[in-house]
């Protein structure tokens, strides 16, 4: 009984060449042997969706089989045909590249994809570059225009990055022989395509490139000024567009990524895009309350100190943090007060102490032994 090769690619009768090639497509994609190593099943279904796609493919074929209903393998299977196999197609050994229908270009989409990424590869973008700077917290927080000085590499001027030298001359393409095709074996099934080394032609015009020895690109040191913006971090990464390696056979350039690197301060500390700075006070500063110079990062600020401030309260000078990278303005600082006590340096002092200790009133651990 012949097959109904519309229901083998799941197309009806009335679908277009394009249509029945996209189906094909999308099954010999899935049933694919390679594909489906060992599976007997996938191998059955790739056999007649190949058939089928032999036939429907064909647009004379595809109007005989529609006239008589029927096909005769033998009347279809053309010059690789065997006994056996693919129900009567034997594709061990077969040229793809030659066959009617089209298989050749249908096989070289669907398993040329990595031959044309690498095709595509040739002219590739250059390499990115990293570079670390150390910064003070100052020039981190408020940003610097600084120069670096490094070494990358850069399109080579006697080939103009191309990495041959054309003299007039061509030689035969090593990877394909001259011919301008490669074969290329998918399992038990030979496809041929265009040369991705010599693009197809056969030949390659002239020599390599002896000042840089056919890679395009040469060693190059180079002063670069760099603008480091308000706000950055530890990490925090400066994009200099264009200033990485040279692309390969003519490709863009690479970037150059500044890599951040904050020292540390001695009395400032950073945490997100606020700034925290611990000041000393006296007892009766603490007591009694009173106004306050401080430092920030810009100078100095004024705060007041309430009185009977404990040690370890916090007050905060808004807008004196770290600008924020991606926009919202400026942090805040955070002022951390610490009660010093006065040293006793003579009897005067201690008689101070002891007036004090006889006024007191309260006892700072009372609630420690409330609960006990």
């Amino acid at each position: 009984m012949a097959q109904d090769y519309y229901k083998i690619l799941g197309v009806p009768r009335k679908a277009s060449t394009r249509e029945i090639k996209a189906s094909y497509r999308k099954l010999a994609r899935k049933y694919h042997p390679d594909v489906n190593p060992g599976d007997a099943g996938a191998e059955q279904r790739f056999k007649e969706i190949s058939e089928a796609y032999d036939v429907l493919g064909n647009p004379e074929k595809r109007k005989r089989y529609d006239q008589f209903g029927t096909v005769d393998p033998s009347a279809f299977a053309g010059a690789g045909a065997r006994a056996g196999g693919f129900g009567g197609f034997d594709f061990r050994g077969f040229d793809f590249g030659s066959a009617a229908g089209g298989f050749g270009d249908i096989f070289s989409e669907i398993f040329g994809g990595k031959r044309k990424k690498r095709a595509r590869e040739q002219r590739r973008r250059g390499d990115d570059l990293q570079y670390v700077v150390n910064l003070s917290f100052q020039d981190a927080l408020k940003g610097i225009e600084t120069e670096v000085t490094m070494t990358r590499r850069a399109q080579c001027k006697a080939c103009n990055g191309s990495g041959r030298i054309l003299t007039g001359g061509t030689k035969s393409c090593p990877a394909c022989g001259g011919s301008g095709r490669r074969v290329m074996m998918q399992g038990a099934m030979k496809f041929e395509s265009s040369c991705d080394i010599c693009g197809g032609s056969g030949v390659l015009s002239g020599e390599a490139c002896r000042t840089c020895g056919g890679e395009g690109s040469v060693p190059k040191q180079e002063r670069i000024k760099v603008r480091i913006p308000a706000g950055v971090d530890n990490g925090s990464r400066v994009r200099v567009a264009g200033r990485g390696n040279a692309g390969v056979s003519g490709g863009p350039l690479g970037d150059l990524y500044i890599l951040i690197k904050v020292q540390p301060h001695n009395f400032f500390k950073r945490k997100g895009n606020n700034v925290y700075v611990t000041v000393p006070i006296t007892v009766t500063e603490a007591a009694l309350g009173t106004k306050l110079e401080v430092p920030t990062i810009d100078g100095t600020a004024t705060i007041r100190i309430p009185p009977a401030t404990q040690s370890g309260q916090k007050f905060r000078i808004r807008g004196r943090g770290a600008r924020a990278l991606r926009g919202g303005g400026l942090g805040d600082q955070y002022v951390e007060v610490t009660i010093v006590l006065p040293k006793v340096i003579d009897e005067g002092t201690k008689d101070l102490y002891r007036k004090l200790k006889e006024s007191e009133r309260w006892n700072p651990r009372k609630e420690l032994y409330s609960n006990l």
